[in-house]
C-alpha cells in the first residue's frame, strides 16, 4: 500500500509573474494528510483557493484559478512538479495574483522540492482510477483518457515553425521521469503573437530569460534544452492540469494538439461522470522505465 506525502520543511522563492509581470514571492509548507494542494493568498488574509478543476477560472495561455472573485494564474508549472513528484498534501503561499515564472520550466520548483523534502504520512492514499474511456475533439484538437495501471501520458504538437514542427512524446510520468524527461522545458512564443498578446494584457513579464522566443525561421534565444523541447513542454503543461483532478491518477492521457482548455475540459467531464472512474487505495505498479518518442516533420533545433 501506499500512504499521503507531504513536504519535510517550507521553502520559498521569489520572481514576476509571466502575464502581469507582477514580483511575487511563494513559499511552499507542509500540509497534513487529506488536505490536497491548496493556495494560500497571503495578501489577502491567508484566503485559500484549492488546486481543484472547480476553481478553474481562465485558461487562455496559462491555467488560472478563481474562488469568491480572488484570482491565482499560471499555476500550472508548479502543480506539474508537485504531481509528478506525489506530493499529496501542501500549502502554496503566495503574496500577489501570479505565480512567478522564473526560468519558464518547472525545473526550479523540481529543485525546491529536492530541498524541502518528501514527508510520508500515515494516511493512505486514494486514487482516482479510470474504467472507461473518455475523448472527445475540437475542430483538429483532440484529448482521451483510458484505462491503465499507472499514469501515462501522450502528447502531439504541430506547428509550421522550422524550428517545431510536428513533435510527440510518451512517458509513464514518476518523479525521476519527469524530473529528467520534462521538467527542464521551456514555455515559448512567437514574435508574430506578441502584439496581440501584449494587447490582451499578456506576457508583460516574459523575456529571453524566461521563455523559448521564435521568429519566422526559428529560435531567436538558443540553444534548446531537448531537440524536442516544445512538445514536452506541452506534455508539462499538460501534466500541470491533470493535477485539477485533486487525487493521484491511473490513467493514459493522449493529447492532440490540444492546450489548456481541452485539458481542463477533460478534467471536468471525467469527475462528472462516475462511471469513468472509481476510486482505489490499491498501490501503483513501480514505475517502469519511461519512454519516450518523437517523430518529427521539421527539424528541431536552431
Amino acid at each position: 500500500m501506499t500512504y499521503q506525502t507531504t513536504i519535510e520543511k517550507s521553502v520559498s522563492t521569489k520572481g514576476v509573474g509571466l502575464h502581469t509581470a507582477v514580483k511575487s514571492q511563494l513559499r511552499l509548507v507542509p500540509a497534513p494528510a487529506d488536505t490536497g494542494i491548496v493556495f494560500r493568498r497571503v495578501d489577502l488574509d491567508n484566503f485559500e483557493i484549492e488546486a481543484h478543476v472547480r476553481n478553474v477560472a481562465r485558461v487562455s495561455y496559462a491555467t488560472s484559478l478563481m474562488k469568491k472573485g480572488v484570482l491565482l494564474s499560471t499555476t500550472e508549472h508548479l502543480l506539474a512538479a508537485l504531481y509528478s513528484c506525489g506530493v499529496d498534501n501542501v500549502y502554496i503561499e503566495l503574496d500577489a495574483l501570479e505565480l512567478p515564472i522564473l526560468d519558464g520550466s518547472s525545473q526550479p520548483f523540481i529543485e525546491m522540492l529536492g530541498q524541502a523534502g518528501i514527508r510520508r504520512l500515515r494516511k493512505r492514499r486514494r486514487y482516482l482510477k479510470v474504467v472507461k474511456p473518455l475523448e472527445f475533439s475540437d475542430g483538429g484538437r483532440r484529448i482521451g483518457i483510458y484505462p491503465a495501471n499507472d499514469f501515462q501520458v501522450r502528447c502531439y504538437v504541430e506547428y509550421a515553425n522550422p524550428a517545431v514542427g510536428v513533435q510527440e512524446v510518451e512517458m509513464r510520468v514518476g518523479r525521476e521521469s519527469f524530473s529528467n524527461m520534462l521538467a527542464p522545458a521551456r514555455t515559448f512564443g512567437f514574435v508574430q503573437d506578441f502584439e496581440g498578446l501584449r494587447r490582451m494584457g499578456l506576457i508583460r513579464g516574459g523575456s529571453l530569460d524566461n521563455a523559448i522566443v521564435l521568429n519566422e525561421n526559428g529560435v531567436m534565444n538558443g540553444p534548446l534544452r531537448f531537440p524536442d523541447e516544445f512538445g514536452r513542454h506541452k506534455a508539462l503543461d499538460l501534466i500541470g492540469d491533470l493535477a485539477l483532478v485533486g487525487r493521484p491518477l491511473l490513467a493514459r492521457v493522449e493529447a492532440y494538439k490540444a492546450g489548456h482548455a481541452l485539458h481542463t475540459q477533460l478534467v471536468t467531464r471525467l469527475l462528472a461522470d462516475p462511471t469513468l472512474w472509481t476510486e482505489t487505495y490499491d498501490e501503483a505498479p513501480a514505475e517502469h522505465r519511461p519512454t519516450h518518442t518523437i517523430e518529427a516533420s521539421a527539424p528541431a533545433g536552431d
